[in-house]
């Protein structure tokens, strides 16, 4: 499925060379089919050698030989550590980032802001480097909010209040842990647009901000992050991270995937924060969606009181950009489930 540049040519010329840090993610192993679906190579780092062989063994059956190379990155937050993995690419997509959900904003948020700079410092350090692209994420800007149905998301917007929740004094009891990380997002985001601004590197730089992912797993030992709370529904019951999670709005990570390649291939996305939000969801709605598929199958019982989200965003800029894949625009939740467990 090609992208349609209108008659340009694309920021980055096809065939040249992607780095995508935590190529192993759920986010991560995706934007590396999109890319080598769009004719580009892809570069992977992931923490160990054991995590990085999966993809290579994955993406070399399915697109074959020299197209994808992985290298090992054990620390993002060391000085440097981009240096090397970064060399001879025309674009960067930083995906990679801390999602253990420590409630400890010292254990979680410096080494994600030393990641991303790294990160960007490496890149400055790159002349081949024309396109940065950085996973964000929808709680850089605000976190969900039921039941309010004039709250409207817009890409203009800062989680200041999660970075005040972060570090409020301890202790750091486990229910912090979400507002840790989005306090990580939100700082991480912010503090690249300041090094974009203060140090006018020759690339340009475009963030995406994806609400809950979810949609195809394509490996069993691919990390499924959000992916894997629908997978673990239908085939435990398991309601362990679902039961977390307020209402919000959902996207399906190829949607999130194609995004990236947008950003760093499209010469008329610059300096943007493109919001990936398909469509409202909550989980009583998944779990309806899965009884309709698996008559036969008994599943939890629904959550009482979730509330609803009845605000509005901005989503129109993305929607446009996967049109140019050919697409309709976001793929909605039935099929994202549908695909999140295998049919």
């Amino acid at each position: 499925m090609g992208y349609d540049l209108k008659g340009q040519a694309p920021a980055i010329p096809e065939g040249s060379l992607v780095l995508i840090t935590g190529v192993n993610g759920y986010i991560g192993s995706h934007a590396a089919d999109q890319f080598l679906q769009a004719g580009y190579r892809v570069r992977g780092t992931a923490r160990d050698d054991d995590k990085a062989a999966w993809v290579k063994e994955f993406f070399t059956k399915k697109y074959g030989e020299g197209k994808i190379e992985t290298v090992v990155v054990a620390d993002m937050a060391k000085e440097g550590a981009f240096d090397e993995a970064i060399k001879g690419c025309s674009a960067i997509a930083h995906i990679a980032s801390d999602v253990s959900f420590s409630p400890d904003p010292n254990v979680v948020i410096p080494p994600v802001l030393a990641g991303v700079l790294n990160a960007a410092s490496a890149a400055v350090k790159e002349p081949s480097l024309k396109r940065f692209v950085y996973t964000s994420s929808s709680v850089a800007i605000t976190v969900p909010k039921p039941n309010i149905p004039d709250f409207h998301v817009t890409n203009t917007g800062w989680n200041d209040h999660a970075i005040q929740e972060a570090w409020a004094p301890p202790p750091y009891t486990p229910e912090r842990a979400y507002m840790v990380y989005c306090a990580s997002k939100t700082q991480a985001e912010r503090e690249l647009w300041k090094f974009v601004r203060e140090q006018k590197p020759a690339w340009v730089l475009n963030c995406v901000l994806p609400d809950y992912n979810m949609g195809t797993i394509l490996h069993e030992k691919q990390s499924a992050s959000t992916g894997g709370a629908i997978r673990a529904i239908y085939q435990s019951g398991d309601m362990t991270l679902p039961n977390l999670l307020p209402p919000a709005w959902m996207v399906d990570v190829q949607d999130t995937a194609r995004l990236h390649v947008a950003a760093a291939i499209d010469p008329e996305v610059a300096n943007e924060r493109i919001l990936a939000y398909a469509q409202t969801y909550d989980f009583n709605e998944v779990l309806a969606l899965l009884r309709k598929m698996f008559p036969a199958k008994e599943f939890p019982a629904d959550t009482d009181g979730l509330g609803r989200i009845t605000g509005t965003v901005d989503n129109e800029r993305g929607a446009g950009l996967l049109k140019r894949f050919g697409l309709s625009g976001w793929k909605g939740l039935e099929e994202s489930v549908r695909e999140n467990v295998g049919l």
